[in-house]
């Protein structure tokens, strides 16, 4: 196979191969490090380097400062660092997605006693155990209790603007009934067994593992909250994507093939040890075999549930992030008083999802995903409300939670 032309000069033509991918050890980095174990990168003449992080602070930083190409980025990463919101303005794009759904909201064993003794709680509904809690926060205020504190992994992240609707649906306001705060994948088990927080928003495998060292219960997932939603995305600076365009269509290409390949539930085995490995995720094989099955357990005492879709590297066929999607992370930034609303916000916005580069082809020929935002899906979330990107203050005007606030420390984890 030729090797990607780059328009650069020739010493970095002999350079040009290697691509730095930063990545945080969940079971969605998969795509990365597939890419690289199977040979899909290299089939592409890349060296694809792979580098373990602990906090989305550093991958975030990393990328800006060019000290990585790219990496396994929290899908609203890109879209904060586009506006600058909190952080030097370093316009980011992402092609493609690298995964969907994958996280779960879990909170510790005595909260979800005391949310079942207040009932009802049903799993599989969102609604009904926001509810629940929702109760028990208003019996620990009326009884002078210190507020509950939840945490997760970043303040731009599905993880915060899905705990806080999840929280918000159910009357709880995430800025007053409660106290948020950002605290590594890693470290969020032990912040749990350390009783800093009663419960969290993460990617896999933090939540099985919380479950099964006995600590926590799982309430929802992000598959029943916001269904097929992107989770993770190939995050790179635009000026580096402009600079070797040839170089990231065989990025594309090499992590595409390894969506192919993870999505089959054939290699999910082969997967799960791959993974499994400490360099990676590090967590138990048997466990990630369950999660990429969706086999989930929701507590230690044999609760399970069976979610398809509970994690996916591909959805219909592809791969690609929507505009409206981006436009919706955006409208949660707002929502929650991280940014003041602008058109020419929205403008940025809608340039930061690239499905265009991950998919080139005629408009009229690409999937529904890669079209504009206008002739996409809408997201639709587990409440039922309908988000309209060409509408954004009025669908914010349906909320009685949010339009501004207080939120947690910017400079997140």
């Amino acid at each position: 196979m030729p090797r990607p032309k780059s328009r650069r000069s020739p010493f970095f033509r002999r350079s040009r191969l290697t691509v730095r991918c930063g990545f945080i050890p969940l079971v969605d980095c998969a795509l990365p490090v597939i890419a690289r174990k199977q040979g899909f990168a290299r089939a592409e003449g890349l060296d694809l380097v792979l580098e373990r992080d602990v906090s989305w602070a550093n991958i975030r930083d990393k990328v800006n400062l060019g000290h990585l190409d790219c990496a396994h980025m929290l899908a609203a990463m890109p879209i904060a660092a586009t506006l600058g919101i909190a952080q030097v303005r370093v316009p980011v794009i992402a092609p493609l997605a690298l995964g969907f759904n994958g996280n779960a909201i879990t909170v510790s064993r005595n909260l979800f006693a005391r949310m079942a003794a207040m009932g009802p709680v049903r799993d599989g509904d969102p609604a009904a155990m926001a509810a629940a809690l929702a109760r028990v926060i208003a019996d620990m205020r009326a009884a002078g209790d210190e507020p509950l504190t939840f945490g997760m992994v970043f303040p731009f992240s599905c993880h915060n603007y899905e705990l806080r609707y999840w929280l918000a649906a159910g009357g709880i306001d995430p800025d007053r009934d409660i106290r948020l705060v950002v605290i590594p994948p890693p470290l969020i088990v032990d912040s749990l067994r350390a009783g800093h927080i009663q419960g969290f928003c993460v990617g896999e495998p933090w939540n099985s593992l919380a479950v099964e060292a006995g600590l926590g219960r799982i309430v929802a997932t992000k598959s029943q909250i916001w269904r097929l939603s992107p989770e993770k995305v190939l995050g790179l600076r635009a000026e580096w994507a402009d600079a070797h365009a040839d170089i990231l269509a065989a990025l594309i290409r090499a992590l595409d093939r390894a969506a192919v390949w993870a999505s089959d539930a054939s290699n999910h085995e082969s997967l799960a040890r791959i993974l499994a490995e400490d360099r990676y995720v590090g967590a138990p094989a048997t466990m990630i075999a369950r999660i990429l099955a969706g086999d989930l357990s929701l507590d230690a005492d044999g609760t399970h549930v069976a979610l398809p879709d509970y994690i996916l590297f591909r959805r219909a066929g592809n791969s690609l992030p929507s505009r409206a999607q981006a436009l919706w992370l955006y409208s949660q930034m707002v929502r929650w008083g991280q940014i003041e609303p602008s058109p020419q916000a929205e403008a940025l916005v809608a340039q930061v999802f690239r499905p265009d580069l991950a998919a080139p082809a005629p408009p009229a020929a690409l999937p529904a995903a890669a079209q504009g935002a206008s002739r996409e899906p809408v997201p639709l979330l587990f409440d039922g409300r309908v988000f309209d990107p060409k509408d954004i203050a009025g669908y914010l005007a349906g909320f009685d939670i949010g339009h501004g606030g207080s939120t947690p420390s910017s400079q997140g984890a």
